[in-house]
């Protein structure tokens, strides 16, 4: 069994949950997420079965998609409503000074991650620190948020948003530091994934779903194939079918078995590797000596 199945997490699960939870369940040993997702928060979790446990980190960089409400006046030690509250205020800006807060965190941004976050620090995760009382200093990471876009407000102090940024960008984060240029306080009091990279929440999947397609017997209706999901991120080059014993060893073949490519194949960059129709790994074009080679990465089929 090898694929990747979009599961809409729901609320109250962590990531790691959802894929022991699935491994159980579908009775296999390989299995693995491509981003976590906060235990309170909802949608999309692609999560790779077998083989496409090697092609995980592919699809782990691509830009996400949340729907998100943040409450104002309100700041918490998690960021969000699960924490112990720190402070409180009935003082809410009005509409406007929100969006025009929504438009100032766009771009490149510097962002402290939270200290309930799994980010590590000197191989101790951060919230396990802070379950012991200890707040250390957290470096800054560059993440990219293209655009918020502002929804809903919902009296008295509920602003819905929908943002779009890059891997790394944590949204509890975010509504803490609007809250604090706001200078009112905010945590995130909602939270759902809608895409993640390809993978959107219409096509998404429920648990209880993905158990039913199983004892049916047809939980491959429900697989993105490996090459399906990596075709939209990395070129392809296409050789002869001669060429597949070579390959599915391993071994390098030269570039003159190329019978034709899609996408911009740069050497040394990876791309997807077919022998005839069958999609066979990840490799690369190498200079080997005097000529150019084809050296596989991965090897999937």
């Amino acid at each position: 069994m090898n694929g990747i199945i979009n599961v809409l997490k729901p609320p109250g699960m962590t990531s790691s949950d959802v894929v022991v939870y699935l491994r159980r369940k579908l009775r296999i040993n390989k299995a693995g997420h491509t981003g976590t997702l906060d235990p309170e928060a909802a949608g999309v979790l692609p999560v790779c079965l077998g083989k496409a446990t090697r092609v995980a980190d592919y699809l782990m960089h691509r830009d996400k998609v949340y729907r998100c409400c943040i409450r104002l006046g309100i700041t918490t030690d998690t960021s969000d409503l699960t924490g112990t509250v720190l402070s409180k205020t009935d003082k809410i800006p009005d509409l406007d000074r929100v969006k025009n807060a929504l438009s100032f965190f766009q771009g490149e941004l510097e962002q402290i991650p939270p200290m309930y976050s799994a980010v590590k620090v000197k191989g101790k995760k951060l919230y396990e620190l802070a379950r012991q009382g200890i707040e250390i200093e957290r470096k800054p990471r560059k993440i990219q948020i293209y655009k918020n876009n502002f929804l809903l407000f919902m009296p008295p102090s509920e602003i819905l948003f929908e943002t779009m940024c890059s891997k790394g960008t944590y949204i509890r984060a975010l509504c803490r530091d609007i809250g604090e240029y706001l200078g009112c306080g905010a945590v995130m009091s909602y939270l759902i994934r809608v895409k993640s990279g390809e993978f959107s929440l219409q096509d998404s999947h429920t648990l209880e779903e993905i158990v039913k397609r199983h004892e049916e017997g047809k939980l491959e209706t429900l697989l993105v194939s490996m090459e399906g999901a990596l075709e939209p991120l990395l070129p392809s080059v296409f050789l002869g079918e001669e060429c597949r014993k070579r390959i599915s060893n391993g071994n390098q073949t030269g570039t003159d078995q190329i019978i034709r490519k899609t996408g911009n194949v740069i050497p040394g960059e990876s791309c997807l590797v077919y022998c005839g129709s069958t999609f066979m790994g990840i490799g690369y074009i190498s200079d080997n000596e005097s000529r150019q080679v084809i050296r596989m990465k991965s090897v999937l089929i």
